[in-house]
């Protein structure tokens, strides 16, 4: 009997900026705390990670700016859009990313928010913040490995 992959992960949203505008230099993992309404907003995929960053306060972590669409069939009783919502993460890990955040001018961002097992996680990454040169050097390198790559195909194709 063939042993079981990797369970299927479902993307809802994923923050495409983050990798233009910071260096991510560590990743977590991290579960949400959140309403029934937000849940099926979630799932319907209405989350914007675009804005918002991780903040630490009475020792906790919370998502600062992380816009959830109201769910369209809720009631009176629907949820807030932009309210701060608290990420599960281990003791160890919030004194840790809340020490490197203070100490060394790093940020914690979102990058991306998926269902795993059932649950709705969240995807941390410990960022530090590009400079107007740094985004040049990163489009010059991706110019450069993409030619590159364009160059070996043609040669592969031509020589075949």
């Amino acid at each position: 009997m063939p042993k079981p992959s990797q369970p299927a992960v479902k993307h809802f949203a994923v923050n495409r900026q983050a990798h233009h505008l910071y260096f991510l230099l560590d990743k977590f993992e991290a579960g949400l705390e959140l309403t029934g309404t937000e849940v099926k907003s979630v799932r319907e995929g209405k989350i914007n990670l675009k804005d918002s960053y991780v903040n630490f306060e009475r020792n906790q972590a919370w998502l600062i700016d992380c816009h959830i669409s109201p769910y369209t069939a809720g009631s009176y009783c629907n949820h807030e859009p932009l309210r701060d919502r608290r990420l599960l993460l281990h003791r160890q890990e919030i004194d840790k990313l809340a020490g490197r955040t203070q100490e060394k001018g790093l940020t914690v961002i979102p990058t991306r928010v998926y269902l795993k097992k059932n649950m709705i996680k969240c995807e941390l990454a410990l960022a530090k913040g590009k400079k107007v040169y740094d985004h040049r050097e990163t489009s010059r390198r991706r110019t450069i490995e993409r030619e590159t790559q364009q160059a070996i195909h043609e040669h592969r194709r031509r020589h075949s």
